[in-house]
C-alpha cells in the first residue's frame, strides 16, 4: 500500500487526461486484488515442521491411505491440483501418497519418521482462523436412533429421500451445481426451506423412517449419517443422499447470538437438556437453519464423503476444499477427550496424528475450519458432540516425487 500511496502522490503532478487513465487502472489493480482468493496452506521452513508422533493404529492410517488412492485413481492423471501456490497433477499427488505409504508401513521409530520426513517432504500449514494459525476441530460421528418404517407413536419425525420435486442442474462449471424445483413454467427456483417443507408437509411420500424426537432427525441431518435401530431390533445404516441446497445457518451459534449459552457453554447434551425444559422453543430454532438433508440407506461399510469413499473413524477429516488440498496427507495438533467407564469425559489429552481429507460439510468453512470423523459407539458420540477445540493442520507432499522403493 505505501507503493500505491507514493504512485498516487506522483500521478497528481501529471496532466488531467495521463491521471484519468492511471487512476482507472489502479482501481482495476484494487478491485482484482481484493478478489483474490487467499491461499489457504503455506509452506513451513524446516525448522518450524512439528514433531510428528502418530498417536492412533497404523491399521487404521495404511486404510484411509487406500481409500485415497481409489479416489485418485477415480480422477485423470493430468488434472491439475492446487497445493498452497503450486499446481501439479493428480499423478503426482497419487505418488506422493505412494511415497508416504511405503514409509509408514515400515514402522519406523519417531526418529526416523521425522527424518525421513525432513529430507523428503515439503510441510505445508494451514492458515487457520487468526495470526497465530490455529484451526477451530471439531467431530461428528453415526448417530444411532430408534427408529420405525411407519408413522406411529412415538415415532412421528419423518427422514425423507430424495423427493421428485428436487431438481439438480449443472451450472457454469463442473465445480457449481444448481439445486431447486421446478415452477409451472419449467424456471428454476430455490428449493424449499426446512420451515416450508415441514409446516405444509410438502414431502408427503418420500418418507424413509421416522424417528421418535424432532431434535434426533435434525441431529442425523447435521451428521450427514447414522444407524437407525427398528423395533425388531435390526439396525441400518442411512447416508447422506443430498440437499435442498440452502445454507446452513448453525443451532449451537443461534443459542449464543440468543444469549441462552455461552460458545464455551454449547453442546449437544446441553441443547437437549434446554430443549426439554422448552419444548415450545424448539421447533422455530430448528427453522432457523433453512438447510435439509434428504437420505437413502447405506451398507454396513460406513458412510462415505464427499470424495466418494468410505470413511476411516479417527483418520478421514472434512475440510473446505475450495481453499485447503483434498489430495495431500494431513497432520493434525489438537486435543481429545478421555472417558470413563461411565462414559462421561474425564480429562483431554494430546492429539497427534495423520489424518486423510476426505469430506466437506456446509458448516465447515474457511481455511481455519476442520471436522474429525470418529465413526460410531459410545466414545464417537461423546467426542462429536463436545468437541471444540483449537489445534494446528498440517500437510505433507514429497518434494521430488520419486518412487516409494528409493526414498530412505
Amino acid at each position: 500500500m505505501a507503493i500505491i500511496r507514493s504512485f498516487l502522490t506522483r500521478r497528481l503532478l501529471w496532466p488531467p487526461f495521463c491521471r484519468r487513465h492511471i487512476l482507472v487502472v489502479v482501481v482495476l489493480w484494487l478491485l482484482l486484488a481484493s478478489c483474490a482468493v487467499p491461499l489457504g496452506i503455506e509452506p513451513l521452513p524446516p525448522d518450524k515442521y512439528p514433531h510428528f508422533i502418530d498417536d492412533s493404529s497404523k491399521d487404521s492410517l495404511l486404510r484411509a491411505i487406500d481409500r485415497q488412492l481409489h479416489y485418485l485413481d477415480t480422477q485423470e492423471p493430468e488434472t491439475q491440483a492446487r497445493i498452497g501456490s503450486e499446481t501439479i497433477t493428480y499423478s503426482s499427488l497419487r505418488q506422493s501418497i505412494e511415497g508416504f505409504k511405503e514409509i509408514i508401513k515400515r514402522g519406523l521409530s519417531p526418529f526416523e519418521l521425522n527424518r525421513v520426513i525432513h529430507k523428503h517432504f515439503t510441510v505445508y500449514e494451514a492458515a487457520g482462523r487468526d495470526k497465530q494459525k490455529q484451526i477451530l476441530l471439531t467431530g461428528y460421528y453415526e448417530p444411532l436412533f430408534a427408529g420405525s418404517y411407519d408413522a406411529r407413536p412415538p415415532y412421528m419425525y419423518p427422514l425423507y429421500a430424495i423427493p421428485d420435486s428436487l431438481v439438480t442442474e449443472q451450472g457454469e462449471t463442473p465445480s457449481i451445481t444448481k439445486i431447486g424445483r421446478l415452477t409451472e413454467h419449467g424456471n428454476l427456483r430455490p428449493y424449499w426451506s426446512r420451515e416450508e417443507i415441514e409446516r405444509n408437509n410438502l414431502l408427503q411420500g418420500s418418507e424413509l423412517v421416522y424417528l421418535r424426537d424432532p431434535l434426533d432427525a435434525y441431529l442425523l441431518q447435521v451428521q450427514g449419517s447414522g444407524r437407525i435401530k427398528l423395533p425388531d431390533g435390526n439396525i441400518r445404516a442411512i447416508h447422506f443422499a443430498a440437499s435442498n441446497g440452502l445454507e446452513y445457518n448453525s443451532l449451537g451459534k443461534l443459542f449464543v447470538d440468543e444469549g441462552i449459552m455461552t460458545k464455551d457453554e454449547v453442546n449437544i447434551p446441553r441443547m437437549r437438556s434446554y430443549f426439554s425444559e422448552h419444548p415450545e422453543a424448539i421447533k422455530p430454532m430448528l427453522n432457523h437453519n433453512p438447510r435439509y438433508i434428504f437420505f437413502k440407506w447405506g451398507d454396513e461399510h460406513g458412510p462415505k464423503g464427499s470424495l466418494g469413499e468410505t470413511l476411516t473413524p479417527g483418520r478421514s477429516i472434512a475440510i473446505d476444499q475450495t481453499i485447503l488440498p483434498t489430495g495431500a496427507i494431513g497432520y493434525l495438533v489438537s486435543r481429545k477427550p478421555v472417558l470413563n467407564k461411565e462414559g462421561d469425559i474425564e480429562y483431554w489429552v494430546p492429539l497427534k496424528r495423520f489424518v486423510i481429507p476426505q469430506d466437506s460439510g456446509a458448516a465447515i468453512q474457511g481455511a481455519g475450519r476442520v471436522d474429525l470423523f470418529w465413526g460410531h459407539g459410545v466414545y464417537a458420540e461423546a467426542a462429536a458432540n463436545h468437541m471444540k477445540e483449537t489445534g494446528k493442520l498440517y500437510f505433507l507432499l514429497q518434494k521430488n516425487f520419486e518412487l516409494p522403493e528409493k526414498i530412505r
